[in-house]
């Protein structure tokens, strides 16, 4: 097991990383997970990308979390919620961080390390998997991860038990108009050279508006529950900035199935309808749910 330091195997006591057969072992849609975002771990934390820290910071900001504080991060990527968490909970707290991307994770060690932050263990794991006690956490949150889920009310019920009495659990995913313009430009260019993969796996949509991430929620009994509905966009320096995006996000599971010539087709048809209109932003607007578990009455679930 790796760890950023002896302070968190004190605090954190859960199952070792999986052995490498157990995560070749993934569903169809969590494995092609884990390759999209190992694959996206080179331009992940790239300056069109600074929305990935952002957000994550404006989720832990919400979560209310104090000194002292376990928390467990679902989804981690590079750490844009665990490591704003780590430092909220300083060093009498942990975070245990969590991810199928290793890529990702050793790209979180190394920003854990060169900031002195010992408190966060980034791990390799299908959180669907681990064998966490009841009560384990003060806090979960999950930042873009939840709707990768096959069923996210179950798997929100089982972060929920993983919550102590009192504990919050908060959710962060996208909303409407994502990554807009360069999203329709992007998916018009595929649905041109290679349209047997036009959209094929969009699953934030199933959660993208205020309602329908809180009938989620409430239909999981993470209730009472509240959901912000932020409007906010990436700055970029030029419209090819958003082609950096797309390398560094889950667009890349689509790149990478298309041969060297039509992901050359596909860039100059996505950046040539950019440029035309002049595109210097990005939308990144986002929905916050906080959860807080009721002290007595939820106290067995």
């Amino acid at each position: 097991m790796r760890t950023a330091g002896p302070a968190v195997e004190e605090r954190i006591r859960a199952p070792s990383d999986p052995p490498e057969d157990a995560m070749n072992q993934l569903d169809p849609d969590k494995a092609r997970t884990a390759v999209t975002y190992s694959a996206a771990a080179d331009h992940f934390d790239d300056p069109p990308l600074a929305f990935w820290a952002r957000i994550g910071t404006r989720t832990v900001e919400r979560a209310r979390l104090e000194p002292g504080h376990r928390i467990l991060d679902v989804c981690s990527g590079t750490g844009s919620s665990a490591i704003p968490a780590a430092r909220s909970v300083g060093p009498t707290g942990s975070v245990l961080a969590v991810d199928l991307a290793d890529a990702l994770l050793d790209r979180g060690r190394e920003k854990a390390r060169a900031l002195g932050l010992s408190n966060i263990d980034f791990r390799c794991a299908d959180v669907e998997a681990l064998d966490l006690p009841p009560g384990s956490f003060d806090a979960v949150v999950c930042v873009f991860g939840i709707f990768f889920m096959p069923d996210m009310p179950a798997a929100v019920r089982r972060l929920w038990r993983w919550l102590k009495p009192g504990g919050t659990l908060a959710i962060t995913t996208w909303g409407r108009e994502v990554l807009e313009p360069g999203n329709t430009a992007f998916w018009d260019a595929i649905q041109a050279h290679r349209p047997d993969l036009y959209k094929t796996f969009r699953p934030w949509e199933r959660i993208d508006t205020p309602d329908a991430l809180r009938s989620m929620l409430a239909g999981a009994g993470a209730t009472p529950c509240a959901v912000d509905a932020e409007h906010s966009s990436q700055p970029l320096t030029s419209p090819d900035d958003w082609w950096v995006i797309a390398l560094g996000s889950g667009y890349r599971g689509t790149i990478e199935r298309l041969d060297p010539g039509t992901q050359e087709l596909v860039k100059r048809d996505t950046l040539a309808r950019l440029r035309a209109q002049s595109a210097l932003t990005a939308e990144t607007n986002a929905l916050y749910a906080i959860a807080r578990k009721h002290p007595g009455r939820d106290a067995e679930r």
